[in-house]
């Protein structure tokens, strides 16, 4: 076996490379922007620092939006996406990347073809692709090559409507419908699916990572009730960036999972307070740093050593 700082690779093996642990992950956001703050690379850019992380942010489309809506998205050239992909890869040690909005089929081939080249150990895959009006943000074309890139992925991140067009049905309402269905997206693809329940009618809001082993379906359910609060703009974001950063430190996925669940749970519960915009407004991403003293500064004498 042969060791780099943060992951493990069997050379009798290449295909199969472990995830090490490291205290300050490395985490490449692969994203839009959002000008307003609360989704898109400005909202995992703070996921990824309240969760321990350093992150890194590459642009993938240009996004006019605030609390209420997008406005347009202007698609930068692809060719200049892919300098900035090999300008950090080139320079950094990337732990973990976090995938959003990838806009083109275009796009999605310079993201897949840099993946393919650079491999990090921990890719989570944020599929964009319905927003919360409903409407799609992905051409058919796009969708299928989306579709393409769920092995290179280690885990896939969807939304109820998201997760019913990987698995090319119809969205379902049942809970135990819905773990059937991000099973059968985990077979076909050979990837982790966390079905995570935000759209769900009611009180209850449970999460399931769902994993085919090739020995079965491994299903480990995360509890959570609802949070009272209209203000869960670029909750899908935030939530896809924690658990990458997460994942990374730990080296587990259902304990940064099952982590993660928690910080956007916290975050969401003091949006409130934050009174950005008068639309559906950003979580509180440092809303638990924040309560436990992360405002606090050092001492002239500590800050000198």
């Amino acid at each position: 076996m042969t060791r780099t700082p943060n992951i493990l690779i069997d050379t009798a093996d290449p295909e199969r490379i472990e995830i090490v642990r490291r205290q300050v992950p490395r985490v490449l956001s692969i994203a839009g922007t959002d000008p307003s703050g609360g989704a898109g690379i400005q909202a995992d850019l703070k996921s990824i620092a309240a969760n321990g992380g350093y992150g890194m942010a590459v642009v993938t489309a240009l996004v006019a939006q605030n609390t209420h809506g997008v406005r347009s998205v202007h698609v930068p050239p692809v060719a200049f996406l892919e300098e900035q992909l090999h300008a950090v890869s080139d320079d950094v040690q990337i732990d973990a990347v976090k995938i959003g909005m990838l806009a083109t089929t275009e796009v999605i081939g310079a993201v897949t073809g840099w993946l393919d080249r650079v491999r990090p150990p921990i890719v989570v895959l944020d599929p964009v692709m319905v927003a919360t009006s409903g409407d799609r943000l992905l051409s058919a074309d796009a969708e299928g090559a989306l579709r393409g890139l769920l092995p290179r992925a280690a885990i896939v991140t969807p939304n109820l409507p998201e997760l019913a067009i990987l698995a090319e049905e119809p969205v379902l309402h049942d809970w135990r419908d819905i773990v059937a269905q991000a099973g059968r997206v985990s077979s076909r693809y050979g990837v982790r699916v966390l079905a995570k329940g935000g759209h769900l009618a009611g009180d209850r809001m449970p999460d399931a990572l769902v994993e085919n082993t090739g020995a079965g379906l491994s299903v480990t359910e995360f509890p959570g009730a609802r949070v009272a609060s209209t203000n869960t703009h670029g909750t899908g974001c935030s939530l896809s960036s924690a658990l990458a950063t997460r994942v990374a430190a730990t080296g587990e996925w259902a304990r940064a999972a099952d982590e993660s669940k928690r910080w956007l749970t916290e975050s969401i519960r003091h949006a409130d307070t934050l009174e950005v915009g008068s639309g559906r407004g950003p979580i509180s991403h440092f809303a638990g740093l924040w309560a436990r003293g992360g405002t606090t500064t050092a001492t002239a004498e500590a800050a000198a050593r």
